[in-house]
């Protein structure tokens, strides 16, 4: 943690163009948070952080909040490469049954205002669920997941 933010000391070398965030939060004026330099926008900014961010949280699903595929003790790149394929697969099913599920019944939102789980986890439990019991709704999982995704922008 950084005492005191110099803004010149940390950020007085970028150059336009360049970004650079601080590893740690810091103190501004007497607050803490997390400080990036840009030449950007406000707005192209809040553009680029929500992808980043959105990026960010489908590898923490993919890794140690998820499909804990770093646990894998495989190193061969070819079977890596299958192996993170086949998770890929698993990871948009989820995605793509917790979707067609919030439409149905939305996730609860906590008292924060964030979601109490991703779409991604809640696609996974009942997709799980579904496949452990045999329940009556499998086979409309099983159409969902083999009806094609709709184009970009459609409806």
């Amino acid at each position: 943690m950084v005492d005191e933010l110099r803004v010149d000391a940390w950020f007085g070398d970028l150059k336009v163009g360049e970004v650079r965030c601080m590893a740690e939060k810091a103190y501004v004026y007497g607050e803490v948070m997390q400080v990036v330099a840009t030449d950007f926008s406000v707005w192209d900014t809040c553009v680029l952080y929500r992808a980043r961010w959105s990026v960010e949280c489908t590898f923490a699903s993919l890794k140690v909040r998820g499909f804990d595929l770093e646990r894998t003790g495989i190193t061969r790149p070819d079977r890596l490469e299958r192996l993170f394929g086949l998770v890929v697969l698993a990871w948009i099913s989820c995605l793509r049954v917790g979707v067609w599920l919030q439409a149905q019944v939305p996730v609860k939102v906590k008292a924060h205002g964030r979601p109490a789980m991703s779409l991604v986890r809640y696609g996974a439990e009942r997709l799980c669920h579904a496949l452990r019991w045999n329940l009556p709704e499998l086979p409309a999982l099983i159409r969902l997941l083999s009806t094609p995704f709709h184009a970009p922008g459609a409806a």
